[in-house]
């Protein structure tokens, strides 16, 4: 499983079409729980206000071309997985892993 190295240019396109398509993947689940979701500057923050007031930040960190997440007061830094296609940790793509963080926090 060897990381495939991205041009900066790369990089960019890929973690834009990846926090869209996490925020996207994270939509219903918004609707029907009540929480928030913002993009701003290529950066999506998810914010709650119930059970507890929480701030998921997802941003692109270009210089080590991944994907960071700050959330439940951890940090997860996400590598692109060409087998997967996906920004990844431990094989588990940045959307799943955002749906698995927000059940989570949300106590499911």
């Amino acid at each position: 499983m060897g990381e495939e190295v991205l041009s900066e240019q790369e990089f960019r396109v890929k973690a834009d079409e990846a926090i869209a398509a996490a925020q996207h993947a994270l939509l219903g689940l918004a609707d029907v729980e009540g929480f928030d979701l913002d993009i701003e500057g290529g950066v999506l923050n998810v914010l709650f206000e119930e059970p507890t007031a929480a701030r998921f930040v997802v941003s692109p960190n270009a210089p080590v071309r991944q994907i960071w997440v700050s959330a439940l007061v951890r940090s997860f830094k996400l590598s692109w997985s060409p087998e997967l296609g996906a920004f990844a940790l431990d094989g588990e793509s940045l959307a799943a892993l955002l749906a698995r963080l927000v059940h989570q926090h949300l106590g499911h």
